[in-house]
């Protein structure tokens, strides 16, 4: 309850994060209620309804009407294309992002708990992609992946089938963990030097015991805050692979791809051009909105999963950290050597101990 409090008093002081918040709310709430705004006519819900006859191709967009609330784009409803590319945005933005922190965790844990050869290696493999240009990598691994992957098993036959869009996550997952990959070896190369590291190793902890319940858990947190804060980016780095004609085909509820269906008008709009800049504006807006959602929540989330850094209520997120701190002491102090050896009581002290003791001393 009392964590419940401080987080309140961070989003308090910070005006911006909190109008984030409301954004981003607006938007889950949305693409809830996706189902009965925008109801789906067809198996695919993503596939935004034919407005007019099969027979029939309109020769340009329609302006919006009871009917059509954003108008059509080449026939299709945009009204239900950007209300259904919320829910695509979520899933494209979240799922890149927690494969890409998988990503990095794994070797940059690896990396910065054994050092030596493997560090070194590892870091060079991660430099190797940051040699890379994101974007190109990005278009090059999309239009190589195939659509269908076959792996023969001994009893079966596994198919995997990636749409457009899953083609696009993992093409941005796999450029995107260096950045985590090279935060969290840092962490932890700060973390395993503390004393109640080695005092794990002391009574007997594992390696992997020690990486996995002392020093993981107390140099994660930076790693989390550039995370949410990237989500963001990764929405607006896929709706341009869309946009450059790398995404889903036309019709499919996809910010990206709307817009670059829409922007072919403008080269030609002459009296209707207000018509015509609609249709790539109301997309736009949409994902700017959500996009500046995410970059403002994300500034009090780092605050949040990382009060070293300050800002917010920075004493009181830390003097809350301090009385974890203080409750670990106490548990340690009052325990026999025993009970540490036969079961295992030593709890792992909150990182931002040293943060408090840095701020108050």
């Amino acid at each position: 309850m009392h964590a419940f409090k401080i987080y309140i008093k961070i989003f308090r002081n910070q005006p911006l994060s909190l109008i984030g918040t409301i954004i981003i709310l607006s938007f889950v709430v949305i693409a809830l209620l996706a189902p009965i705004l925008a109801p789906p006519t067809s198996k695919d819900p993503y596939i935004c309804p034919y407005a007019f006859p099969p027979s029939y191709w309109p020769p340009g967009p329609t302006l919006p009407s009871s009917e059509h609330p954003f108008g059509t784009l080449r026939g299709y409803d945009l009204y239900y294309g950007c209300i259904w590319g919320i829910r695509i945005a979520f899933y494209t933005g979240i799922l890149t992002t927690l494969i890409a922190v998988a990503i990095g965790l794994i070797i940059g844990s690896i990396a910065g708990y054994f050092e030596g050869v493997v560090d070194e290696f590892l870091m060079r493999f991660t430099d190797a992609f940051f040699a890379i240009p994101g974007i190109c990598y990005v278009l090059l691994v999309v239009a190589a992946m195939p659509l269908k992957w076959e792996i023969p098993l001994v009893l079966l036959n596994l198919t995997i089938t990636l749409s457009s869009i899953d083609r696009i996550i993992l093409a941005l997952a796999i450029i995107g963990w260096p950045p985590y990959a090279r935060l969290i070896r840092g962490e932890i190369k700060k973390v395993k030097q503390q004393d109640f590291v080695e005092a794990a190793k002391a009574i007997g902890c594992s390696r992997l015991r020690v990486l996995t319940k002392h020093v993981l858990p107390n140099s994660i947190n930076p790693m989390l805050g550039l995370a949410f804060m990237n989500i963001g980016g990764v929405i607006l780095a896929a709706s341009t692979v869309s946009f450059l004609g790398f995404g889903p085909r036309l019709g499919y509820a996809e910010w990206g791809s709307i817009i670059a269906n829409a922007k072919d008008y403008l080269a030609f709009a002459s009296e209707a051009t207000f018509q015509f800049a609609l249709l790539v504006f109301i997309p736009a807006a949409f994902l700017s909105t959500f996009v500046l959602g995410w970059s403002l929540l994300g500034d009090a989330l780092i605050y949040i999963t990382d009060p070293t850094l300050g800002g917010g209520n920075l004493s009181e997120t830390c003097k809350f950290h301090c009385k974890k701190a203080d409750s670990y002491d106490h548990n340690i102090t009052s325990a026999k050597p025993s009970d540490i050896l036969h079961h295992n009581l030593f709890l792992t002290p909150p990182k931002s101990n040293d943060a408090c003791f840095a701020l108050f001393i």
